[in-house]
């Protein structure tokens, strides 16, 4: 099917901005038209419009509230992973990573929970309008699990892996039980229960670095990328990097960070943090680190509205010229993952674009989105266009 965008202001891959017409055919970019005539089976009128490659999200874990709204209260996946693409697709994020997360920890991130996920996405994905992929948050002392994960990633199940190591942390609390009940409940566990298993889990630290050998070897054969998650030395990151892991996510020391800049390794922050001007828990600010460098992507984390507005409070408050504050959830985040074929307007590109109004530069407001050619949300006033 042709469709053709026509009249918006079309953000170019040298960070031009111009008003004019794209032609899409068989869901990639045919290139830019002059011409309105063009027989079209779907015109979409971008007039006023920002017209801008769609956000590509490398970590977004906010379907865990649509899994389980209230502390207890599961919903069905189904129903939960339709209503995460209907917010995905609403802020005109067009490629999804669903963060999973498989601990050593039973419940809403063990294996069973897992698996389910993966057959739930595996299930749903022709269903789903945004591109969706599984983000496997690996927990390094989740040692049990290491060949049924390199099983997922020669199979093509996963396509980002991080590398997580929250145990130590969890691990000094130990002693302290009242501060084990979060991790307890979580797990669906008393606290006594919950402290044996981590004891037996910490006898085998010793395991860890083969195991993070063997997996980061997995992803590599597989050419899946691979990322650290909280960096807190520069010598962590250097670990990393010589293992194959290329990605920096969510450093959580300047030094870490600087050391993955000086390596090349692209790093990941939170969107929110830009958005709401500064961190929820007391991290390194995104906003500085930008400014020296030292992040070249932003992912949405636990609020998928967050990317579209940070980008614009980046450009707007003079931090980046827009075209690189939108390469920080296109083009970049593309990039990294090793999808060469969106992130930027080009011919040949996948078609997936989100129009923006920004007539309030300060209110940014997604008006349309469409992945692969096919228009997937719109707004009353395209609807009422004859969208």
């Amino acid at each position: 099917m042709r469709v053709e965008i026509r009249g918006g202001r079309i953000l170019w891959p040298d960070g031009t901005i111009e008003e004019g017409s794209l032609a899409i055919e068989g869901g990639r970019i045919a290139g830019p038209t002059r011409a309105t005539g063009l027989c079209a089976h779907r015109v979409i009128d971008a007039r006023g419009l920002l017209v801008l490659p769609g956000i590509v999200d490398l970590h977004g874990d906010a379907f865990e509230r649509q899994i389980m709204p209230r502390p207890g209260v599961e919903v069905s996946l189904a129903v939960a992973l339709q209503e995460t693409d209907l917010q995905v697709v609403g802020n005109g994020i067009t490629t999804a990573f669903h963060a999973i997360t498989w601990s050593w920890e039973p419940g809403l991130r063990g294996r069973e929970m897992a698996y389910r996920l993966r057959d739930a996405i595996t299930t749903m994905k022709p269903r789903l309008a945004a591109d969706t992929h599984i983000h496997l948050r690996h927990e390094t002392f989740n040692l049990d699990a290491v060949d049924e994960i390199i099983d997922w990633l020669a199979e093509g199940s996963v396509r980002l892996l991080a590398f997580n190591d929250h145990t130590p942390e969890i691990h000094a609390r130990i002693n302290t039980p009242v501060r084990l009940q979060k991790y307890a409940e979580r797990a669906h566990l008393s606290v006594e229960d919950f402290t044996a298993l981590l004891r037996r889990v910490w006898e085998r630290r010793a395991e860890v670095p083969d195991a993070n050998r063997r997996l980061a070897r997995a992803a590599a054969r597989a050419r899946i990328a691979s990322a650290s998650h909280d960096d807190e030395t520069a010598q962590m990151r250097q670990q990393f990097h010589a293992l194959g892991c290329g990605i920096s996510e969510f450093p959580k020391t300047v030094d870490a960070a600087a050391t993955a800049r000086d390596l090349g390794d692209p790093i990941v922050l939170g969107a929110p943090n830009v958005m709401r001007g500064g961190s929820h828990n007391g991290s390194i600010g995104a906003t500085p680190m930008i400014e020296q460098g030292m992040c070249q992507i932003l992912a949405s984390d636990y609020y998928y509205p967050s990317l579209l507005h940070a980008a614009f409070r980046l450009a707007r408050e003079g931090v980046l010229p827009f075209h690189k504050a939108w390469a920080l959830i296109s083009a970049n985040p593309a990039h990294a993952a090793g999808m060469t074929d969106r992130g930027s307007i080009r011919p040949g590109a996948r078609a997936d674009f989100v129009l923006v109004d920004d007539e309030q530069p300060a209110l940014p407001r997604v008006m349309a989105t469409v992945v692969a050619g096919r228009p997937v949300f719109q707004a009353n006033r395209l609807l009422a266009a004859g969208f």
